[in-house]
C-alpha cells in the first residue's frame, strides 16, 4: 500500500504514513486487506524486456467511425512495460515514485524514455534508432532543449524504438486478427488491467493479469504508455505505416493507468502530454522493426 498524499509505501498494519504522517483511511486499509500478498508474475523477470514477434496485417484503427483501414510491417513489442529493474539495469538510476523493481518504470518523460531505447540498444549491440543531428547518446540533451525537436527515428534501424500510435493499437487489439475488445484480452476490465477501481491506488507487478491473444501484458492499465507520435487528428483516409503528425506540442500516450476510470483505459481512448511530462501513472514499453521492415 502507498500514501496517497505522498507515495510512500505503507506497512499493512501502519496508521500513518511513515514519511509524511497522513492517516490511512480505513477504506484503503481494507482494500488493502483484500490485495493478494503475493502477484505471480507470467513473465519471468530480467534485465532486458522480453520481446513479442507481431505479424504485419490491416486493421480498422479507432471507434470505426471513419472506417479508417490502417496497414502495417511486423515488428516486435515488448511483453509487458518496462519494468524498474530494466531500467536501472541500463540507467543507473530508477525515477519511480511507486518502488518494486517488479513494477513499470514510471516519472519518465517522453526525452528519457528515447533515451533509454538508445542506452538498451547499444548495451545490445544494436543500431540505435534515435538521433539528433549526429548524435545517438542523447543523454547529454536537457529535456527542455529545443534540440528534442530535431530528433529523428530511423524507422530501418534494428536497435529499440517507441511503438507509434498505430503500432501500439494494432497490438493491444490482437493484431492482424484484431478482436473488437474493448480492452486488451477482454470485455471485462479486472481481468486484464490494473485502473483505479482495483488498484488499491497504486502500480503493481507486470503481468498479473490476463494478456491478450499476443501474449502482451498491461497493455492497458498499471501504467499509461508513451507512443512516438505527436498526438494529431487520425484523418479518415487510409494509412501505411503511420509515424503521426510531424509537428505539435503533445505526444501520445494510451492505455490508461491505476489511477483511470474504465473509459480511460480502452484500446480506443488517446490523449496526450508535453514530452517533458512524466508522473507515478505513466511508463512506456519498447518496440523494434523486424526483418520484414527493414528489408
Amino acid at each position: 500500500m502507498v500514501c496517497s498524499k505522498c507515495g510512500a509505501e505503507i506497512g499493512a498494519n501502519f496508521k500513518f504514513c511513515p514519511q509524511c504522517g497522513t492517516p490511512v483511511p480505513e477504506e484503503q486499509k481494507s482494500k488493502q486487506e483484500q490485495t493478494p500478498a503475493a502477484e505471480i508474475m507470467a513473465v519471468a523477470s530480467s534485465n532486458v524486456p522480453q520481446m513479442v514477434t507481431i505479424p504485419g496485417g490491416s486493421f480498422i484503427m479507432g471507434t470505426n467511425e471513419f472506417n479508417r483501414k490502417v496497414s502495417l510491417l511486423g515488428f516486435m513489442l515488448s511483453a509487458t512495460p518496462i519494468t524498474q529493474k530494466q531500467y536501472e539495469y541500463i540507467m543507473g538510476k530508477n525515477p519511480s515514485k511507486l518502488v518494486g523493481s517488479d513494477k513499470p518504470v514510471e516519472c519518465v518523460n517522453w526525452c528519457e524514455a528515447l533515451i533509454f531505447c538508445n542506452a538498451l540498444s547499444m548495451e545490445q549491440h544494436l543500431v540505435p534508432c534515435y538521433s539528433i543531428g549526429n548524435a545517438t547518446d542523447l543523454s547529454a540533451f536537457e529535456s527542455n532543449s529545443p534540440l528534442w525537436k530535431r530528433v529523428a527515428c530511423n524507422f530501418t534501424a534494428t536497435g529499440f524504438r517507441l511503438p507509434t500510435e498505430a503500432e501500439w493499437e494494432y497490438a493491444a487489439r490482437g493484431g492482424k486478427d484484431s478482436s473488437p475488445n474493448e480492452f486488451a484480452g477482454s470485455d471485462d476490465i479486472n481481468e486484464t488491467a490494473w485502473y483505479g477501481e482495483n488498484s488499491n491506488v497504486s502500480t503493481h507487478k507486470v503481468s498479473t493479469k490476463k494478456p491478450n491473444n499476443l501474449g502482451l501484458y498491461d497493455m492497458c492499465g498499471n501504467v499509461s504508455e508513451w507512443c512516438w507520435d505527436y498526438l494529431g487528428e487520425l484523418g479518415a483516409q487510409p494509412m501505411t505505416n503511420p509515424h503521426g503528425p510531424k509537428m505539435g506540442n503533445l505526444h501520445v500516450k494510451r492505455g490508461g493507468s491505476w489511477l483511470d476510470d474504465a473509459q480511460q483505459c480502452s484500446v480506443f481512448y488517446r490523449s496526450g502530454s508535453a514530452h517533458t511530462g512524466k508522473s507515478s501513472s505513466l511508463g512506456f514499453r519498447v518496440c523494434q522493426s523486424t526483418i520484414e521492415s527493414v528489408m
